[in-house]
């Protein structure tokens, strides 16, 4: 008995464990704005503020109960790729944590900070085309094979999936966004929407096959349940990469604003 219940509380201990990594991520971040404003440098509330609200979040989507009913119904695990993989990482990556990184560091670190983040390995994955890949490609291999029947019978592979959806999915932001944020690329406007137009038809593709097919397949989900999961991946994708398209063309244009600011057209 006693070795029951003290599994019971390492289990609860892990289950709250993300929302504490979460917290202090947020802590970190916020302190390292408030030195700079402190310093006199300056940084956006606005930043500090996307990046607490892609905080919370991500709070929610790993909170035990949103948990709970994810591991049984496929709805919950839809809603929880919407928060960990898209609406999330959006959040973050308009609050460009890799730039307040890169002025808090010393100068040695932010070196070699620079350094990995020009780095063949980071340049290649960073790539719009390559992280619409992962990304994309991420959720056909999840939902078309076994493997998201296989990741519903072990932890270790579950938090894995996890990790993926918000890695690529912040990858995604930052290499289509490629603004507010440090990054490897300086790409073209067209290239970058380009990509997030395949992006848009890719998630509503893959929404229309597992409405139609009722993938994910072996899970146990009923047919309702699947085609529930499916229109919530087709309809909220496109909520998700519309406020990401939004975001991408008012960083343009704020740019193009800036730039005319500083170098005023010859006469």
């Amino acid at each position: 008995m006693h070795g029951s219940v003290a599994a019971g509380g390492a289990s609860a201990l892990l289950a709250w464990f993300p929302l504490g990594l979460l917290g202090l991520a947020t802590l970190g971040y916020l302190g390292a704005a408030g030195r700079q404003q402190r310093r006199g440098n300056g940084w956006s509330g606005w930043r500090c503020a996307l990046f607490a609200l892609g905080s919370l979040l991500l709070a929610v989507a790993v909170a035990p109960p949103v948990t709970a009913w994810a591991h049984h119904d496929l709805r919950g695990h839809m809603a929880q790729h919407l928060l960990i993989g898209m609406l999330a990482p959006l959040a973050w990556a308009l609050a460009a944590p890799v730039t307040l990184t890169l002025r808090s560091l010393p100068t040695a670190a932010a070196r070699r900070l620079v350094g990995a983040l020009r780095s063949l390995p980071l340049r290649i994955v960073s790539h719009p085309i390559a992280a619409l890949l992962l990304n994309v490609g991420g959720m056909a291999l999840l939902y078309f094979t076994p493997l998201y029947a296989a990741s519903r019978h072990s932890g270790l592979l579950h938090g894995w999936v996890h990790l993926h959806f918000l890695a690529a999915g912040y990858l995604f932001c930052w290499a289509v966004l490629a603004g507010p944020d440090a990054s490897p690329h300086r790409l073209g406007l067209r290239l970058r929407l380009g990509v997030l137009f395949v992006s848009m038809a890719a998630h509503a593709l893959l929404g229309k096959l597992m409405y139609g097919y009722l993938w994910p397949r072996g899970a146990g989900h009923p047919a309702e349940e699947i085609q529930a999961a499916a229109q919530l991946m087709y309809y909220g994708g496109d909520l998700a990469e519309l406020l990401l398209a939004v975001a991408l063309l008012w960083l343009a244009s704020a740019a193009r604003r800036e730039s005319l600011l500083t170098f005023p057209p010859l006469r």
